[in-house]
């Protein structure tokens, strides 16, 4: 059953060769792309005993770009008229980070980052343009499809990152694509590259920030209207509704300090975090890429159990909230302190909204009657809001920034607002006028 979903699957029946076995299963969980493996034990191995040896701490293997690939890689990059450096997938490391940001501002190349990877650049960077995935902006995906060389260091170019595959196009993309991922497996298999290199994504950073800095005086113009289209990004437009959550966004950061965690699980919610929130530092943004929901109450309690220092904020929906809501337990248990906003809109919004465009008007168990959510909150020993308005929201933050334990604000918004740009309305409209 495991075996298609886990990088190894593997039953033991000999005691003997547990040292041997976990250790291989430790060394392929953490090696090349990272991923799961599964170890099963019988029952009778719980009670064997056996007199051996114990394995050595295991050791992550990670491919490192040579010098003379950093090189080549560059020497593409030194070609080109338009070109974009994209980061992302795992294994990431605050060095990565500096390292990253440093090469594309030292050669003047707009960066953009692979959705929900947001943190691996500093966002105040003069060079750093946006994310691409599931809710880019259209101007900075018209920019990707113009450009002749795209350098993808660490993202493994799914289906999400490119947007079905359009932004660049298997097999040959129209942008020449030099492509740096810790799995030579995964080189060429959908997207054929001018250059794969076998590297970890810090390993190549470091070496190509090593190289003397690349004259980027060509592309410097086109960096710089990519970066402005960025900030203006970050102004969300007044909408029309009593509670406003692009302006919730904008009072979050002018009370939050900048290195907040910002945690979510799935869910349309999320895009007004992802469209609204600059990441200064690593790590700072923690959200699924698998679209699992539940994610974000678990990792705000992972993210505060880990850096008690900094401030955490759990963006959820109310479906995904309920997903794992007991999970508030465990944060009483503990005394964790975050901010937990539900964004309560009663119902699965994503699902609503692919409804809509797909058969306009024929809804199907998308509804929710959900609970008082601020007052589970108090259930648990926690602080709990509601907030039906915008000119409410920042008091009502406030009071949960000084409580000391668990706290919760339940946002009722109007399922009208889908997402930062569309009503379901006009989601519906537009379906019923394609036919």
């Amino acid at each position: 059953m495991f075996s298609p979903l886990a990088k190894w699957a593997v039953e033991i029946d000999d005691a003997a060769r547990l040292p041997e076995l976990i250790a291989r299963a430790f060394r392929l969980a953490t090696s090349g792309r990272p991923g799961p493996v599964v170890v099963s034990l019988p029952q009778d191995m719980l009670t064997d005993r056996v007199a051996v040896p114990d394995a050595g701490p295991y050791v992550p293997v990670r491919p490192a770009a040579s010098p003379e690939q950093a090189a080549a890689a560059v020497a593409l990059l030194e070609q080109a008229e338009r070109p974009f450096l994209v980061v992302g997938g795992g294994g990431w490391t605050a060095a990565a980070a500096r390292d990253a940001a440093a090469f594309a501002e030292a050669a003047r190349i707009p960066v953009i980052t692979s959705f929900r990877r947001q943190d691996y650049v500093d966002n105040r960077s003069p060079s750093y343009a946006g994310y691409i995935g599931i809710g880019m902006r259209p101007e900075l995906a018209r920019r990707v499809g113009d450009a002749d060389l795209v350098l993808c260091v660490g993202a493994r170019l799914d289906d999400a990152t490119t947007g079905g595959y359009t932004l660049l196009e298997p097999p040959t993309p129209r942008q020449a694509l030099v492509h740096v991922y810790p799995d030579p497996d995964e080189l060429g298999r959908v997207f054929r590259p001018v250059l794969g290199i076998a590297s970890g994504a810090a390993e190549f950073l470091a070496a190509a920030r090593a190289l003397p800095p690349l004259d980027g005086a060509r592309w410097e113009e086109g960096t710089r209207a990519a970066r402005a289209e960025y900030e203006a990004s970050l102004v969300p437009a007044p909408g029309p509704f009593a509670l406003d959550l692009g302006q919730v966004l904008q009072l979050m950061r002018a009370r939050l300090p900048a290195d907040s965690f910002i945690t979510n699980g799935a869910g349309n919610y999320s895009l007004w975090a992802h469209r609204y929130w600059p990441f200064p530092v690593f790590p700072a943004q923690l959200a699924p890429t698998s679209g699992a929901m539940g994610y974000g109450l678990p990792a705000a309690i992972a993210a505060r159990l880990v850096h008690p220092e900094r401030t955490v904020v759990c963006f959820v929906g109310d479906g995904d909230f309920l997903m794992t809501s007991q999970e508030l337990a465990t944060a009483a248990a503990e005394g964790l302190a975050f901010v937990t906003i539900v964004v309560n809109n009663g119902m699965y919004g994503t699902i609503r909204m692919h409804q809509e465009r797909t058969y306009p008007g024929r809804v199907f168990g998308t509804r929710l009657v959900n609970p008082d959510f601020a007052a589970l909150a108090r259930s648990f020993g926690g602080h709990g809001e509601i907030v039906e308005r915008t000119d409410q929201f920042a008091a009502a933050l406030d009071r949960c920034l000084a409580f000391a334990g668990p706290s919760l604000i339940e946002l009722r918004v109007d399922p009208e607002a889908i997402t930062p740009s569309r009503t379901i309305t006009q989601i519906r409209d537009e379906a019923r006028a394609r036919g």
